[in-house]
């Protein structure tokens, strides 16, 4: 028997009920299995954060058996960085993708780490702030839904396992395609689906089972690692979020699969200069 409760794969349309026209229309949002209301999800994301930010690091790469370093790297490599370009790490958390960019960009360039929760910038703040190699990597503490940077500022934008806990998805979409600069690049690295049941069942079995016990066990948190596995079952599929990514303005929609289809890198190299559609 499960540890915890586990919702399952949601279907199309419980899925479809994650997206912000339904969450607007209701007033309803969730994170996880619990439901809020709208305004108030950003208050049950910011305490889960605060709680998981301390072993946020040695908690991702305990429970991904080291994997998510690899999931970066190819994600990176996929974005095409280049040396001088400017950076955008949305909900960039402890800075995992924004060290490998700024290998990348070199000092002619900037990453910029934009998360809304104080305490995840600071953690990760120890792995950058000594090394004089990484001083083009600066910080902005922000809502993703509304990004506090002009239009047409970054080469490219990126985020990484964070989206999902938005409130209103597209819109943190729109608003990272908006401050991209025209022939602009995106990356969206997300968990998804795997693609083999098998594989699948014996995901599900160690996401609701032995994540929220060593979640207990070395992070006094139960509820925090069950809730991670939860928001990846209602998440959009892969072919959901490119249909979802060419609506607010993006092209050229190419996403791969990693570890039999358990984190999804999304990556478009290309952005109409019309208004992306809000």
């Amino acid at each position: 028997m499960a540890l915890w409760n586990n919702p399952r794969w949601f279907d199309d349309k419980k899925r479809q009920e994650q997206l912000d026209d339904h969450i607007r229309t209701t007033g309803k949002a969730r994170f996880g299995i619990r439901e809020f209301e709208e305004e108030k999800k950003v208050d049950a994301v910011r305490i889960h954060f605060n709680r998981v930010a301390p072993k946020y690091d040695f908690m991702n790469s305990l429970l991904s058996f080291g994997i998510q370093h690899a999931w970066k790297r190819a994600a990176v490599r996929m974005l095409g960085v280049r040396r001088g370009d400017k950076v955008l790490d949305v909900c960039g958390g402890t800075g995992d993708l924004a060290i490998l960019a700024a290998r990348r960009t070199g000092p002619t360039g900037q990453v910029t780490i934009y998360d809304i929760n104080y305490a995840m910038i600071q953690a990760g703040r120890h792995k950058i702030d000594p090394f004089p190699t990484r001083a083009h990597i600066g910080y902005v503490q922000g809502d993703a839904e509304r990004i506090t940077f002009p239009d047409h500022t970054f080469d490219c934008a990126m985020v990484g396992f964070g989206i999902r806990n938005l409130t209103h998805l597209k819109q943190g979409f729109s608003e990272m395609v908006r401050v991209l600069k025209p022939g602009g690049r995106f990356l969206c690295l997300e968990f998804s689906q795997p693609t083999n049941p098998v594989f699948r069942s014996l995901y599900d079995f160690y996401s609701f089972n032995i994540m929220p016990a060593l979640g207990q066990l070395l992070a006094g948190s139960a509820e925090s690692y069950a809730c991670l596995p939860e928001t990846i079952r209602m998440f959009p599929l892969p072919d959901e979020l490119a249909d979802m990514l060419a609506s607010v303005g993006l092209r050229d929609v190419r996403w791969r699969g990693m570890t039999n289809g358990i984190s999804v890198a999304h990556v478009l190299s290309l952005i109409h200069i019309s208004e992306p559609t809000r």
